[in-house]
């Protein structure tokens, strides 16, 4: 047998590494770092795995068995061109770790979830109802844990709730999912496919391998030329008609599978807010039904999930205050969609490190439930150049700044954390962001 080499060593790389040498296979790891931290050099010396670091040579290929892809490597790099060449097989890590997993476990059950947006909470709450019909489920894939670490020591027969981008769906070829969901479709990373033609390309292949019994879900008036042979269900707001999830006029979340409907609870009831939840929780409710929840799980498990960090996260009330953490809203659509799903009045905090984008698209959506805007960080002028004729404050410190949101908010009010900036002017990233301010909150 020849050599692995892995590609990237990032997390998705570094699993499939472990998993090769631990098997006792040769494996290369090669990464475009100009050399490896202390914790990595460590790790690798431990495995017996060597590594090459830089531009990767040619050489490279030399008795390579197969290549194998980190997500965030893309396919035009002359490395992977010249294996094209050379009929080595490329893969990533998505579909490296599937073809383990069905080797280990044939019953698995691979519930796959991509998009543009939503993924993550749809695929959070996808293992969130699984688990509370009591099914063994785990949530993995471009969430943060890759397949390949999912899967070690996982129960037989784990429901695999996978959260799919379009970097992993570019190679994949065998990958099966039972049940898949495409939510949406905006423009997002043309640099990578070149073209909204290709984006969508590589989001459909989840759909490929699909065979008569398995679940294909897209949203009721969508109409994506699905590959594969799944049966074909819609979620929305408008009845479908056949089998589907959607939420009527009322507010009712609905099922229908098998010609019977089934009404799963009020909208009010769930504790993620905004309308893209409802389309996610709806979309979650399908794919959920379809890995073995009944609809009491669903109801119970839609009731109790308590939403992904960061995004849009209720983390306390203080003097019939309100607040809520969206530290990954990192950029303006991301704050538009926040700003949405609260009533107001809103007390916001924007700012951090700019990436260059107007902030002018926001003025509409707080229109009727503004309080007051709270400018923070790096992008204080460009937040003034854009909305400084609404009511604002500019303060340049973090801390400063929430305590100013404070003083603004009155009962009833929403001071929420959505920057539509980077974090890097005063935080590590998104995560330490969002946690400082829950700790305020908290304080």
């Amino acid at each position: 047998m020849g050599r692995m080499v892995v590609l990237g060593a990032g997390k998705s790389g570094m699993a499939v590494v472990e998993y090769l040498a631990n098997m006792g296979r040769r494996v290369l790891l090669a990464d475009s770092a100009s050399s490896p931290s202390e914790t990595l050099k460590m790790r690798l010396d431990a495995l017996g795995v060597p590594g090459v670091w830089g531009p990767h040579p040619l050489s490279l290929l030399e008795d390579c068995e197969e290549l194998v892809l980190s997500p965030g490597i893309p396919l035009r790099i002359p490395l992977v061109q010249e294996a094209f060449r050379l009929g080595i097989p490329v893969l990533g890590e998505l579909e490296f770790a599937h073809r383990i997993l069905r080797e280990r476990d044939p019953q698995a059950v691979v519930l796959a979830v991509t998009g543009t947006n939503g993924k993550s909470t749809t695929t959070d709450l996808l293992a969130h109802l699984l688990k509370a019909a009591g099914l063994p489920a785990v949530a993995c894939g471009n969430l943060g844990t890759p397949l390949m670490e999912a899967l070690q020591g996982a129960a037989a027969g784990t429901r695999y709730a996978l959260e799919c981008s379009s970097y992993q769906l570019e190679t994949v070829r065998g990958f099966h999912a039972q049940g898949a969901a495409l939510l949406n479709l905006t423009p997002d990373h043309l640099a990578r496919h070149g073209s909204m033609e290709g984006y969508l390309a590589a989001k459909l292949r989840v759909f490929e391998r699909q065979v008569p019994g398995d679940l294909v879900l897209t949203p009721l008036g969508s109409s994506f030329d699905v590959p594969g042979q799944g049966r074909r269900a819609g979620f929305g707001w408008e009845e479908p008609q056949g089998p589907g999830a959607w939420c009527d006029a009322a507010g009712m979340l609905k099922l229908r599978v098998d010609g019977r409907t089934v009404d799963l609870l009020h909208r009010s009831e769930l504790r993620i807010p905004g309308e893209h939840n409802v389309e996610n929780a709806l979309a979650a409710a399908m794919l959920a039904h379809h890995g073995g929840a009944a609809p009491e799980a669903l109801r119970q498990g839609l009731r109790t999930y308590p939403g992904l960090a960061h995004r849009i996260a209720f983390c306390g009330e203080r003097d019939g205050v309100s607040f809520y953490n969206d530290s990954k809203g990192t950029n303006v659509d991301a704050t538009l969609t926040a700003i949405k799903a609260l009533p107001g009045p809103l007390v916001l905090m924007l700012g951090g490190e700019d990436k260059g984008a107007s902030y002018e698209p926001l003025r509409g959506a707080l229109e009727g439930k503004l309080r007051k805007l709270v400018f923070l960080g790096d992008a204080i002028p460009q937040l003034e150049r854009d909305l400084g004729d609404l009511s604002h404050e500019s303060v340049w410190a973090f801390d400063a700044a929430f305590e100013a949101a404070c003083r603004c908010a009155r009962p009833g009010d929403q001071v929420l954390l959505s920057p539509a900036c980077a974090s890097f002017d005063q935080f590590r990233n998104f995560e330490e962001r969002g946690d400082h301010f829950e700790a305020l909150v908290k304080g």
